[in-house]
């Protein structure tokens, strides 16, 4: 399985301070950081996608859906809440081209809250779709400090493209307009590339 390489050099750091621990005081002084380093690997693991077909939103990262509003009549959110156990690499909920990126520093709220969504840490991609402006924004958590972001300004992306990461505990929001049909709930679990948050509204009513 693919790993990020932040999650390389980490697990490298950890077993190299064990390693260290385990010369000068025993072998069992560095158990806790070859434990820790091993969950290093399991937290940044980035495993390969097969995006279904069509016209779709997809989750652009693995969770749980923690709220489904309607901003306006024009805009529907849904949030994902990422916990530590799930994978972090976040992926594009529809192919289009990237035309804004904003990163706005912020507080460092729980991601489960509401209010995360306006003040936390986050960066926000601007994605034009063949059915519209789908926005995807990364959001950083309680532990989280850094959000990382593959892509510029002009990409040209696929459905399921990875875009980035978010260390350590996170949330993404997906905001998009009245085209499109919210196709999960308030508690669902989803899964980054692969899981359909929403779908065309011509296409159900069909």
């Amino acid at each position: 399985m693919r790993i990020v390489r932040d999650g390389i050099y980490y697990a490298c750091g950890l077993i190299l301070v064990g390693l260290v621990l385990s010369y000068l005081w025993g072998p069992w002084a560095g158990v806790l950081f070859y434990v820790l380093a091993a969950f290093c690997v399991y937290f940044f693991r980035d495993p390969d996608r097969v995006s279904p077909e069509g016209e779709l939103i997809l989750a652009p990262a693995d969770g749980k859906v923690v709220s489904v509003l309607s901003l306006s009549p024009s805009e529907t959110r849904i949030s994902i809440f990422l916990n530590i156990f799930n994978v972090h690499v976040n992926r594009t909920p529809v192919p289009g081209e990237i035309t804004a990126l904003d990163y706005q520093k912020g507080k460092f709220l729980v991601a489960s809250h509401e209010q995360a969504s306006l003040e936390n840490e986050q960066n926000t991609l601007v994605l034009e779709s063949v059915r519209g402006r789908v926005i995807c924004r990364q959001i950083a958590g309680l532990i989280a400090r850094r959000i990382v972001c593959y892509r510029k300004v002009g990409d040209r992306l696929r459905t399921g493209d990875r875009i980035g990461y978010i260390k350590f505990g996170s949330r993404v929001d997906v905001i998009f307009g009245p085209e499109w049909r919210t196709a999960v709930k308030v508690g669902d679990r989803v899964s980054a590339g692969v899981s359909v948050l929403a779908e065309p509204v011509d296409q159900v009513e069909a």
